[in-house]
């Protein structure tokens, strides 16, 4: 799906019908017809782009007949039937000399701020300015997300407090698989931005160059908001694994000292049926009485002396 947008004269973004000069063109998804027509546009070679729209792309700049590609990851969502994962998705930038063209392969929720005119000093003639933007919300993203992770990690433990339930583990999991995600995508991110400061790969103002400052700053906090949390996710999930296996173990070894205590009744009983004379037990009318008695007696001792060694 190809959207065109531009900024009018009262600095509004609207969505027009025909590609003109300074104009945002945003390919959703795109089909085949629709690559090679954008292609044939800002004449690229059609499998040069098509090469990007790998979903394992990582963040990268390149360069291909004064045509300026930006690969940068970004976060999004991946939804199956059993939960919502947070994951990453490259999202490529392309400067052309008359035009501004952003490419993913499913909708990001990065456009939604600049489609509603949150942004005010977006236009769409300012292709660095609209790209810096879009580093900027990126980074705003992966916070966002980050802190969304650490809470939903918090309610987790509590839960884990209560019952070691294998349900709980799970999402924890998924939780790390998607810090995982994102701390290596904003490490690929940020050698994008380092070779946007450090070279001149598309032309900024003195206030981009205030923009790219913050942006890295943002990228940073994120990166190390996201190496901290996965440090820490890694941690509860290795110490709720200790809990639950010292749980199986007390469980096991609960059961292992009922078992002897229980077995000592069964021991005597089979001691006493020997087919031997057992002096007063062979004509006491009390021998059955005392030997019950004798197996509660030896199973209180044995129960006791467990008891004292912790073991029941």
């Amino acid at each position: 799906m190809i959207n065109i947008y531009k900024t009018n004269t009262n600095n509004k973004l609207v969505q027009i019908n025909n590609y003109e000069k300074n104009c945002w063109i945003n390919l959703i998804s795109p089909k085949e017809n629709e690559i090679e027509e954008i292609t044939k546009l800002i004449n690229i070679d059609k499998n040069y782009l098509m090469q990007y729209l790998d979903e394992e792309e990582q963040a990268r700049i390149d360069m291909e007949n004064n045509i300026k590609l930006i690969v940068l990851d970004v976060p999004t969502y991946e939804r199956t039937k059993a939960h919502t994962l947070s994951v990453t998705m490259p999202l490529i930038i392309i400067h052309s000399n008359d035009y501004i063209i952003t490419m993913c392969t499913q909708r990001l929720n990065i456009f939604d701020d600049f489609l509603s005119g949150k942004y005010k000093d977006f236009n769409t003639a300012k292709k660095s300015r609209f790209t810096l933007l879009l580093l900027f919300k990126a980074a705003s993203m992966y916070i966002k997300d980050l802190k969304i992770i650490n809470d939903q990690t918090n309610k987790i433990e509590q839960a884990l407090k209560k019952s070691t339930d294998n349900a709980q583990l799970l999402k924890l999991m998924d939780l790390q698989k998607s810090l995982v995600y994102f701390t290596t995508s904003l490490k690929s991110n940020e050698s994008v931005l380092d070779r946007l400061q450090k070279t001149n790969i598309i032309p900024m103002y003195e206030e981009d160059m205030d923009i790219l400052e913050d942006v890295i700053i943002e990228h940073r906090q994120a990166s190390e908001m996201a190496s901290i949390y996965s440090s820490i996710l890694s941690s509860t999930i290795e110490v709720f694994g200790t809990i639950i296996s010292n749980n199986l173990n007390n469980v096991m070894k609960i059961l292992a000292s009922i078992t002897i205590v229980v077995a000592i009744p069964t021991t005597v009983s089979s001691f006493m049926g020997m087919n031997v004379p057992l002096g007063i037990f062979n004509s006491s009318g009390f021998a059955f009485l005392l030997i019950v008695l004798i197996s509660i007696a030896l199973s209180i001792i044995v129960a006791w002396i467990l008891r004292r060694k912790n073991m029941l």
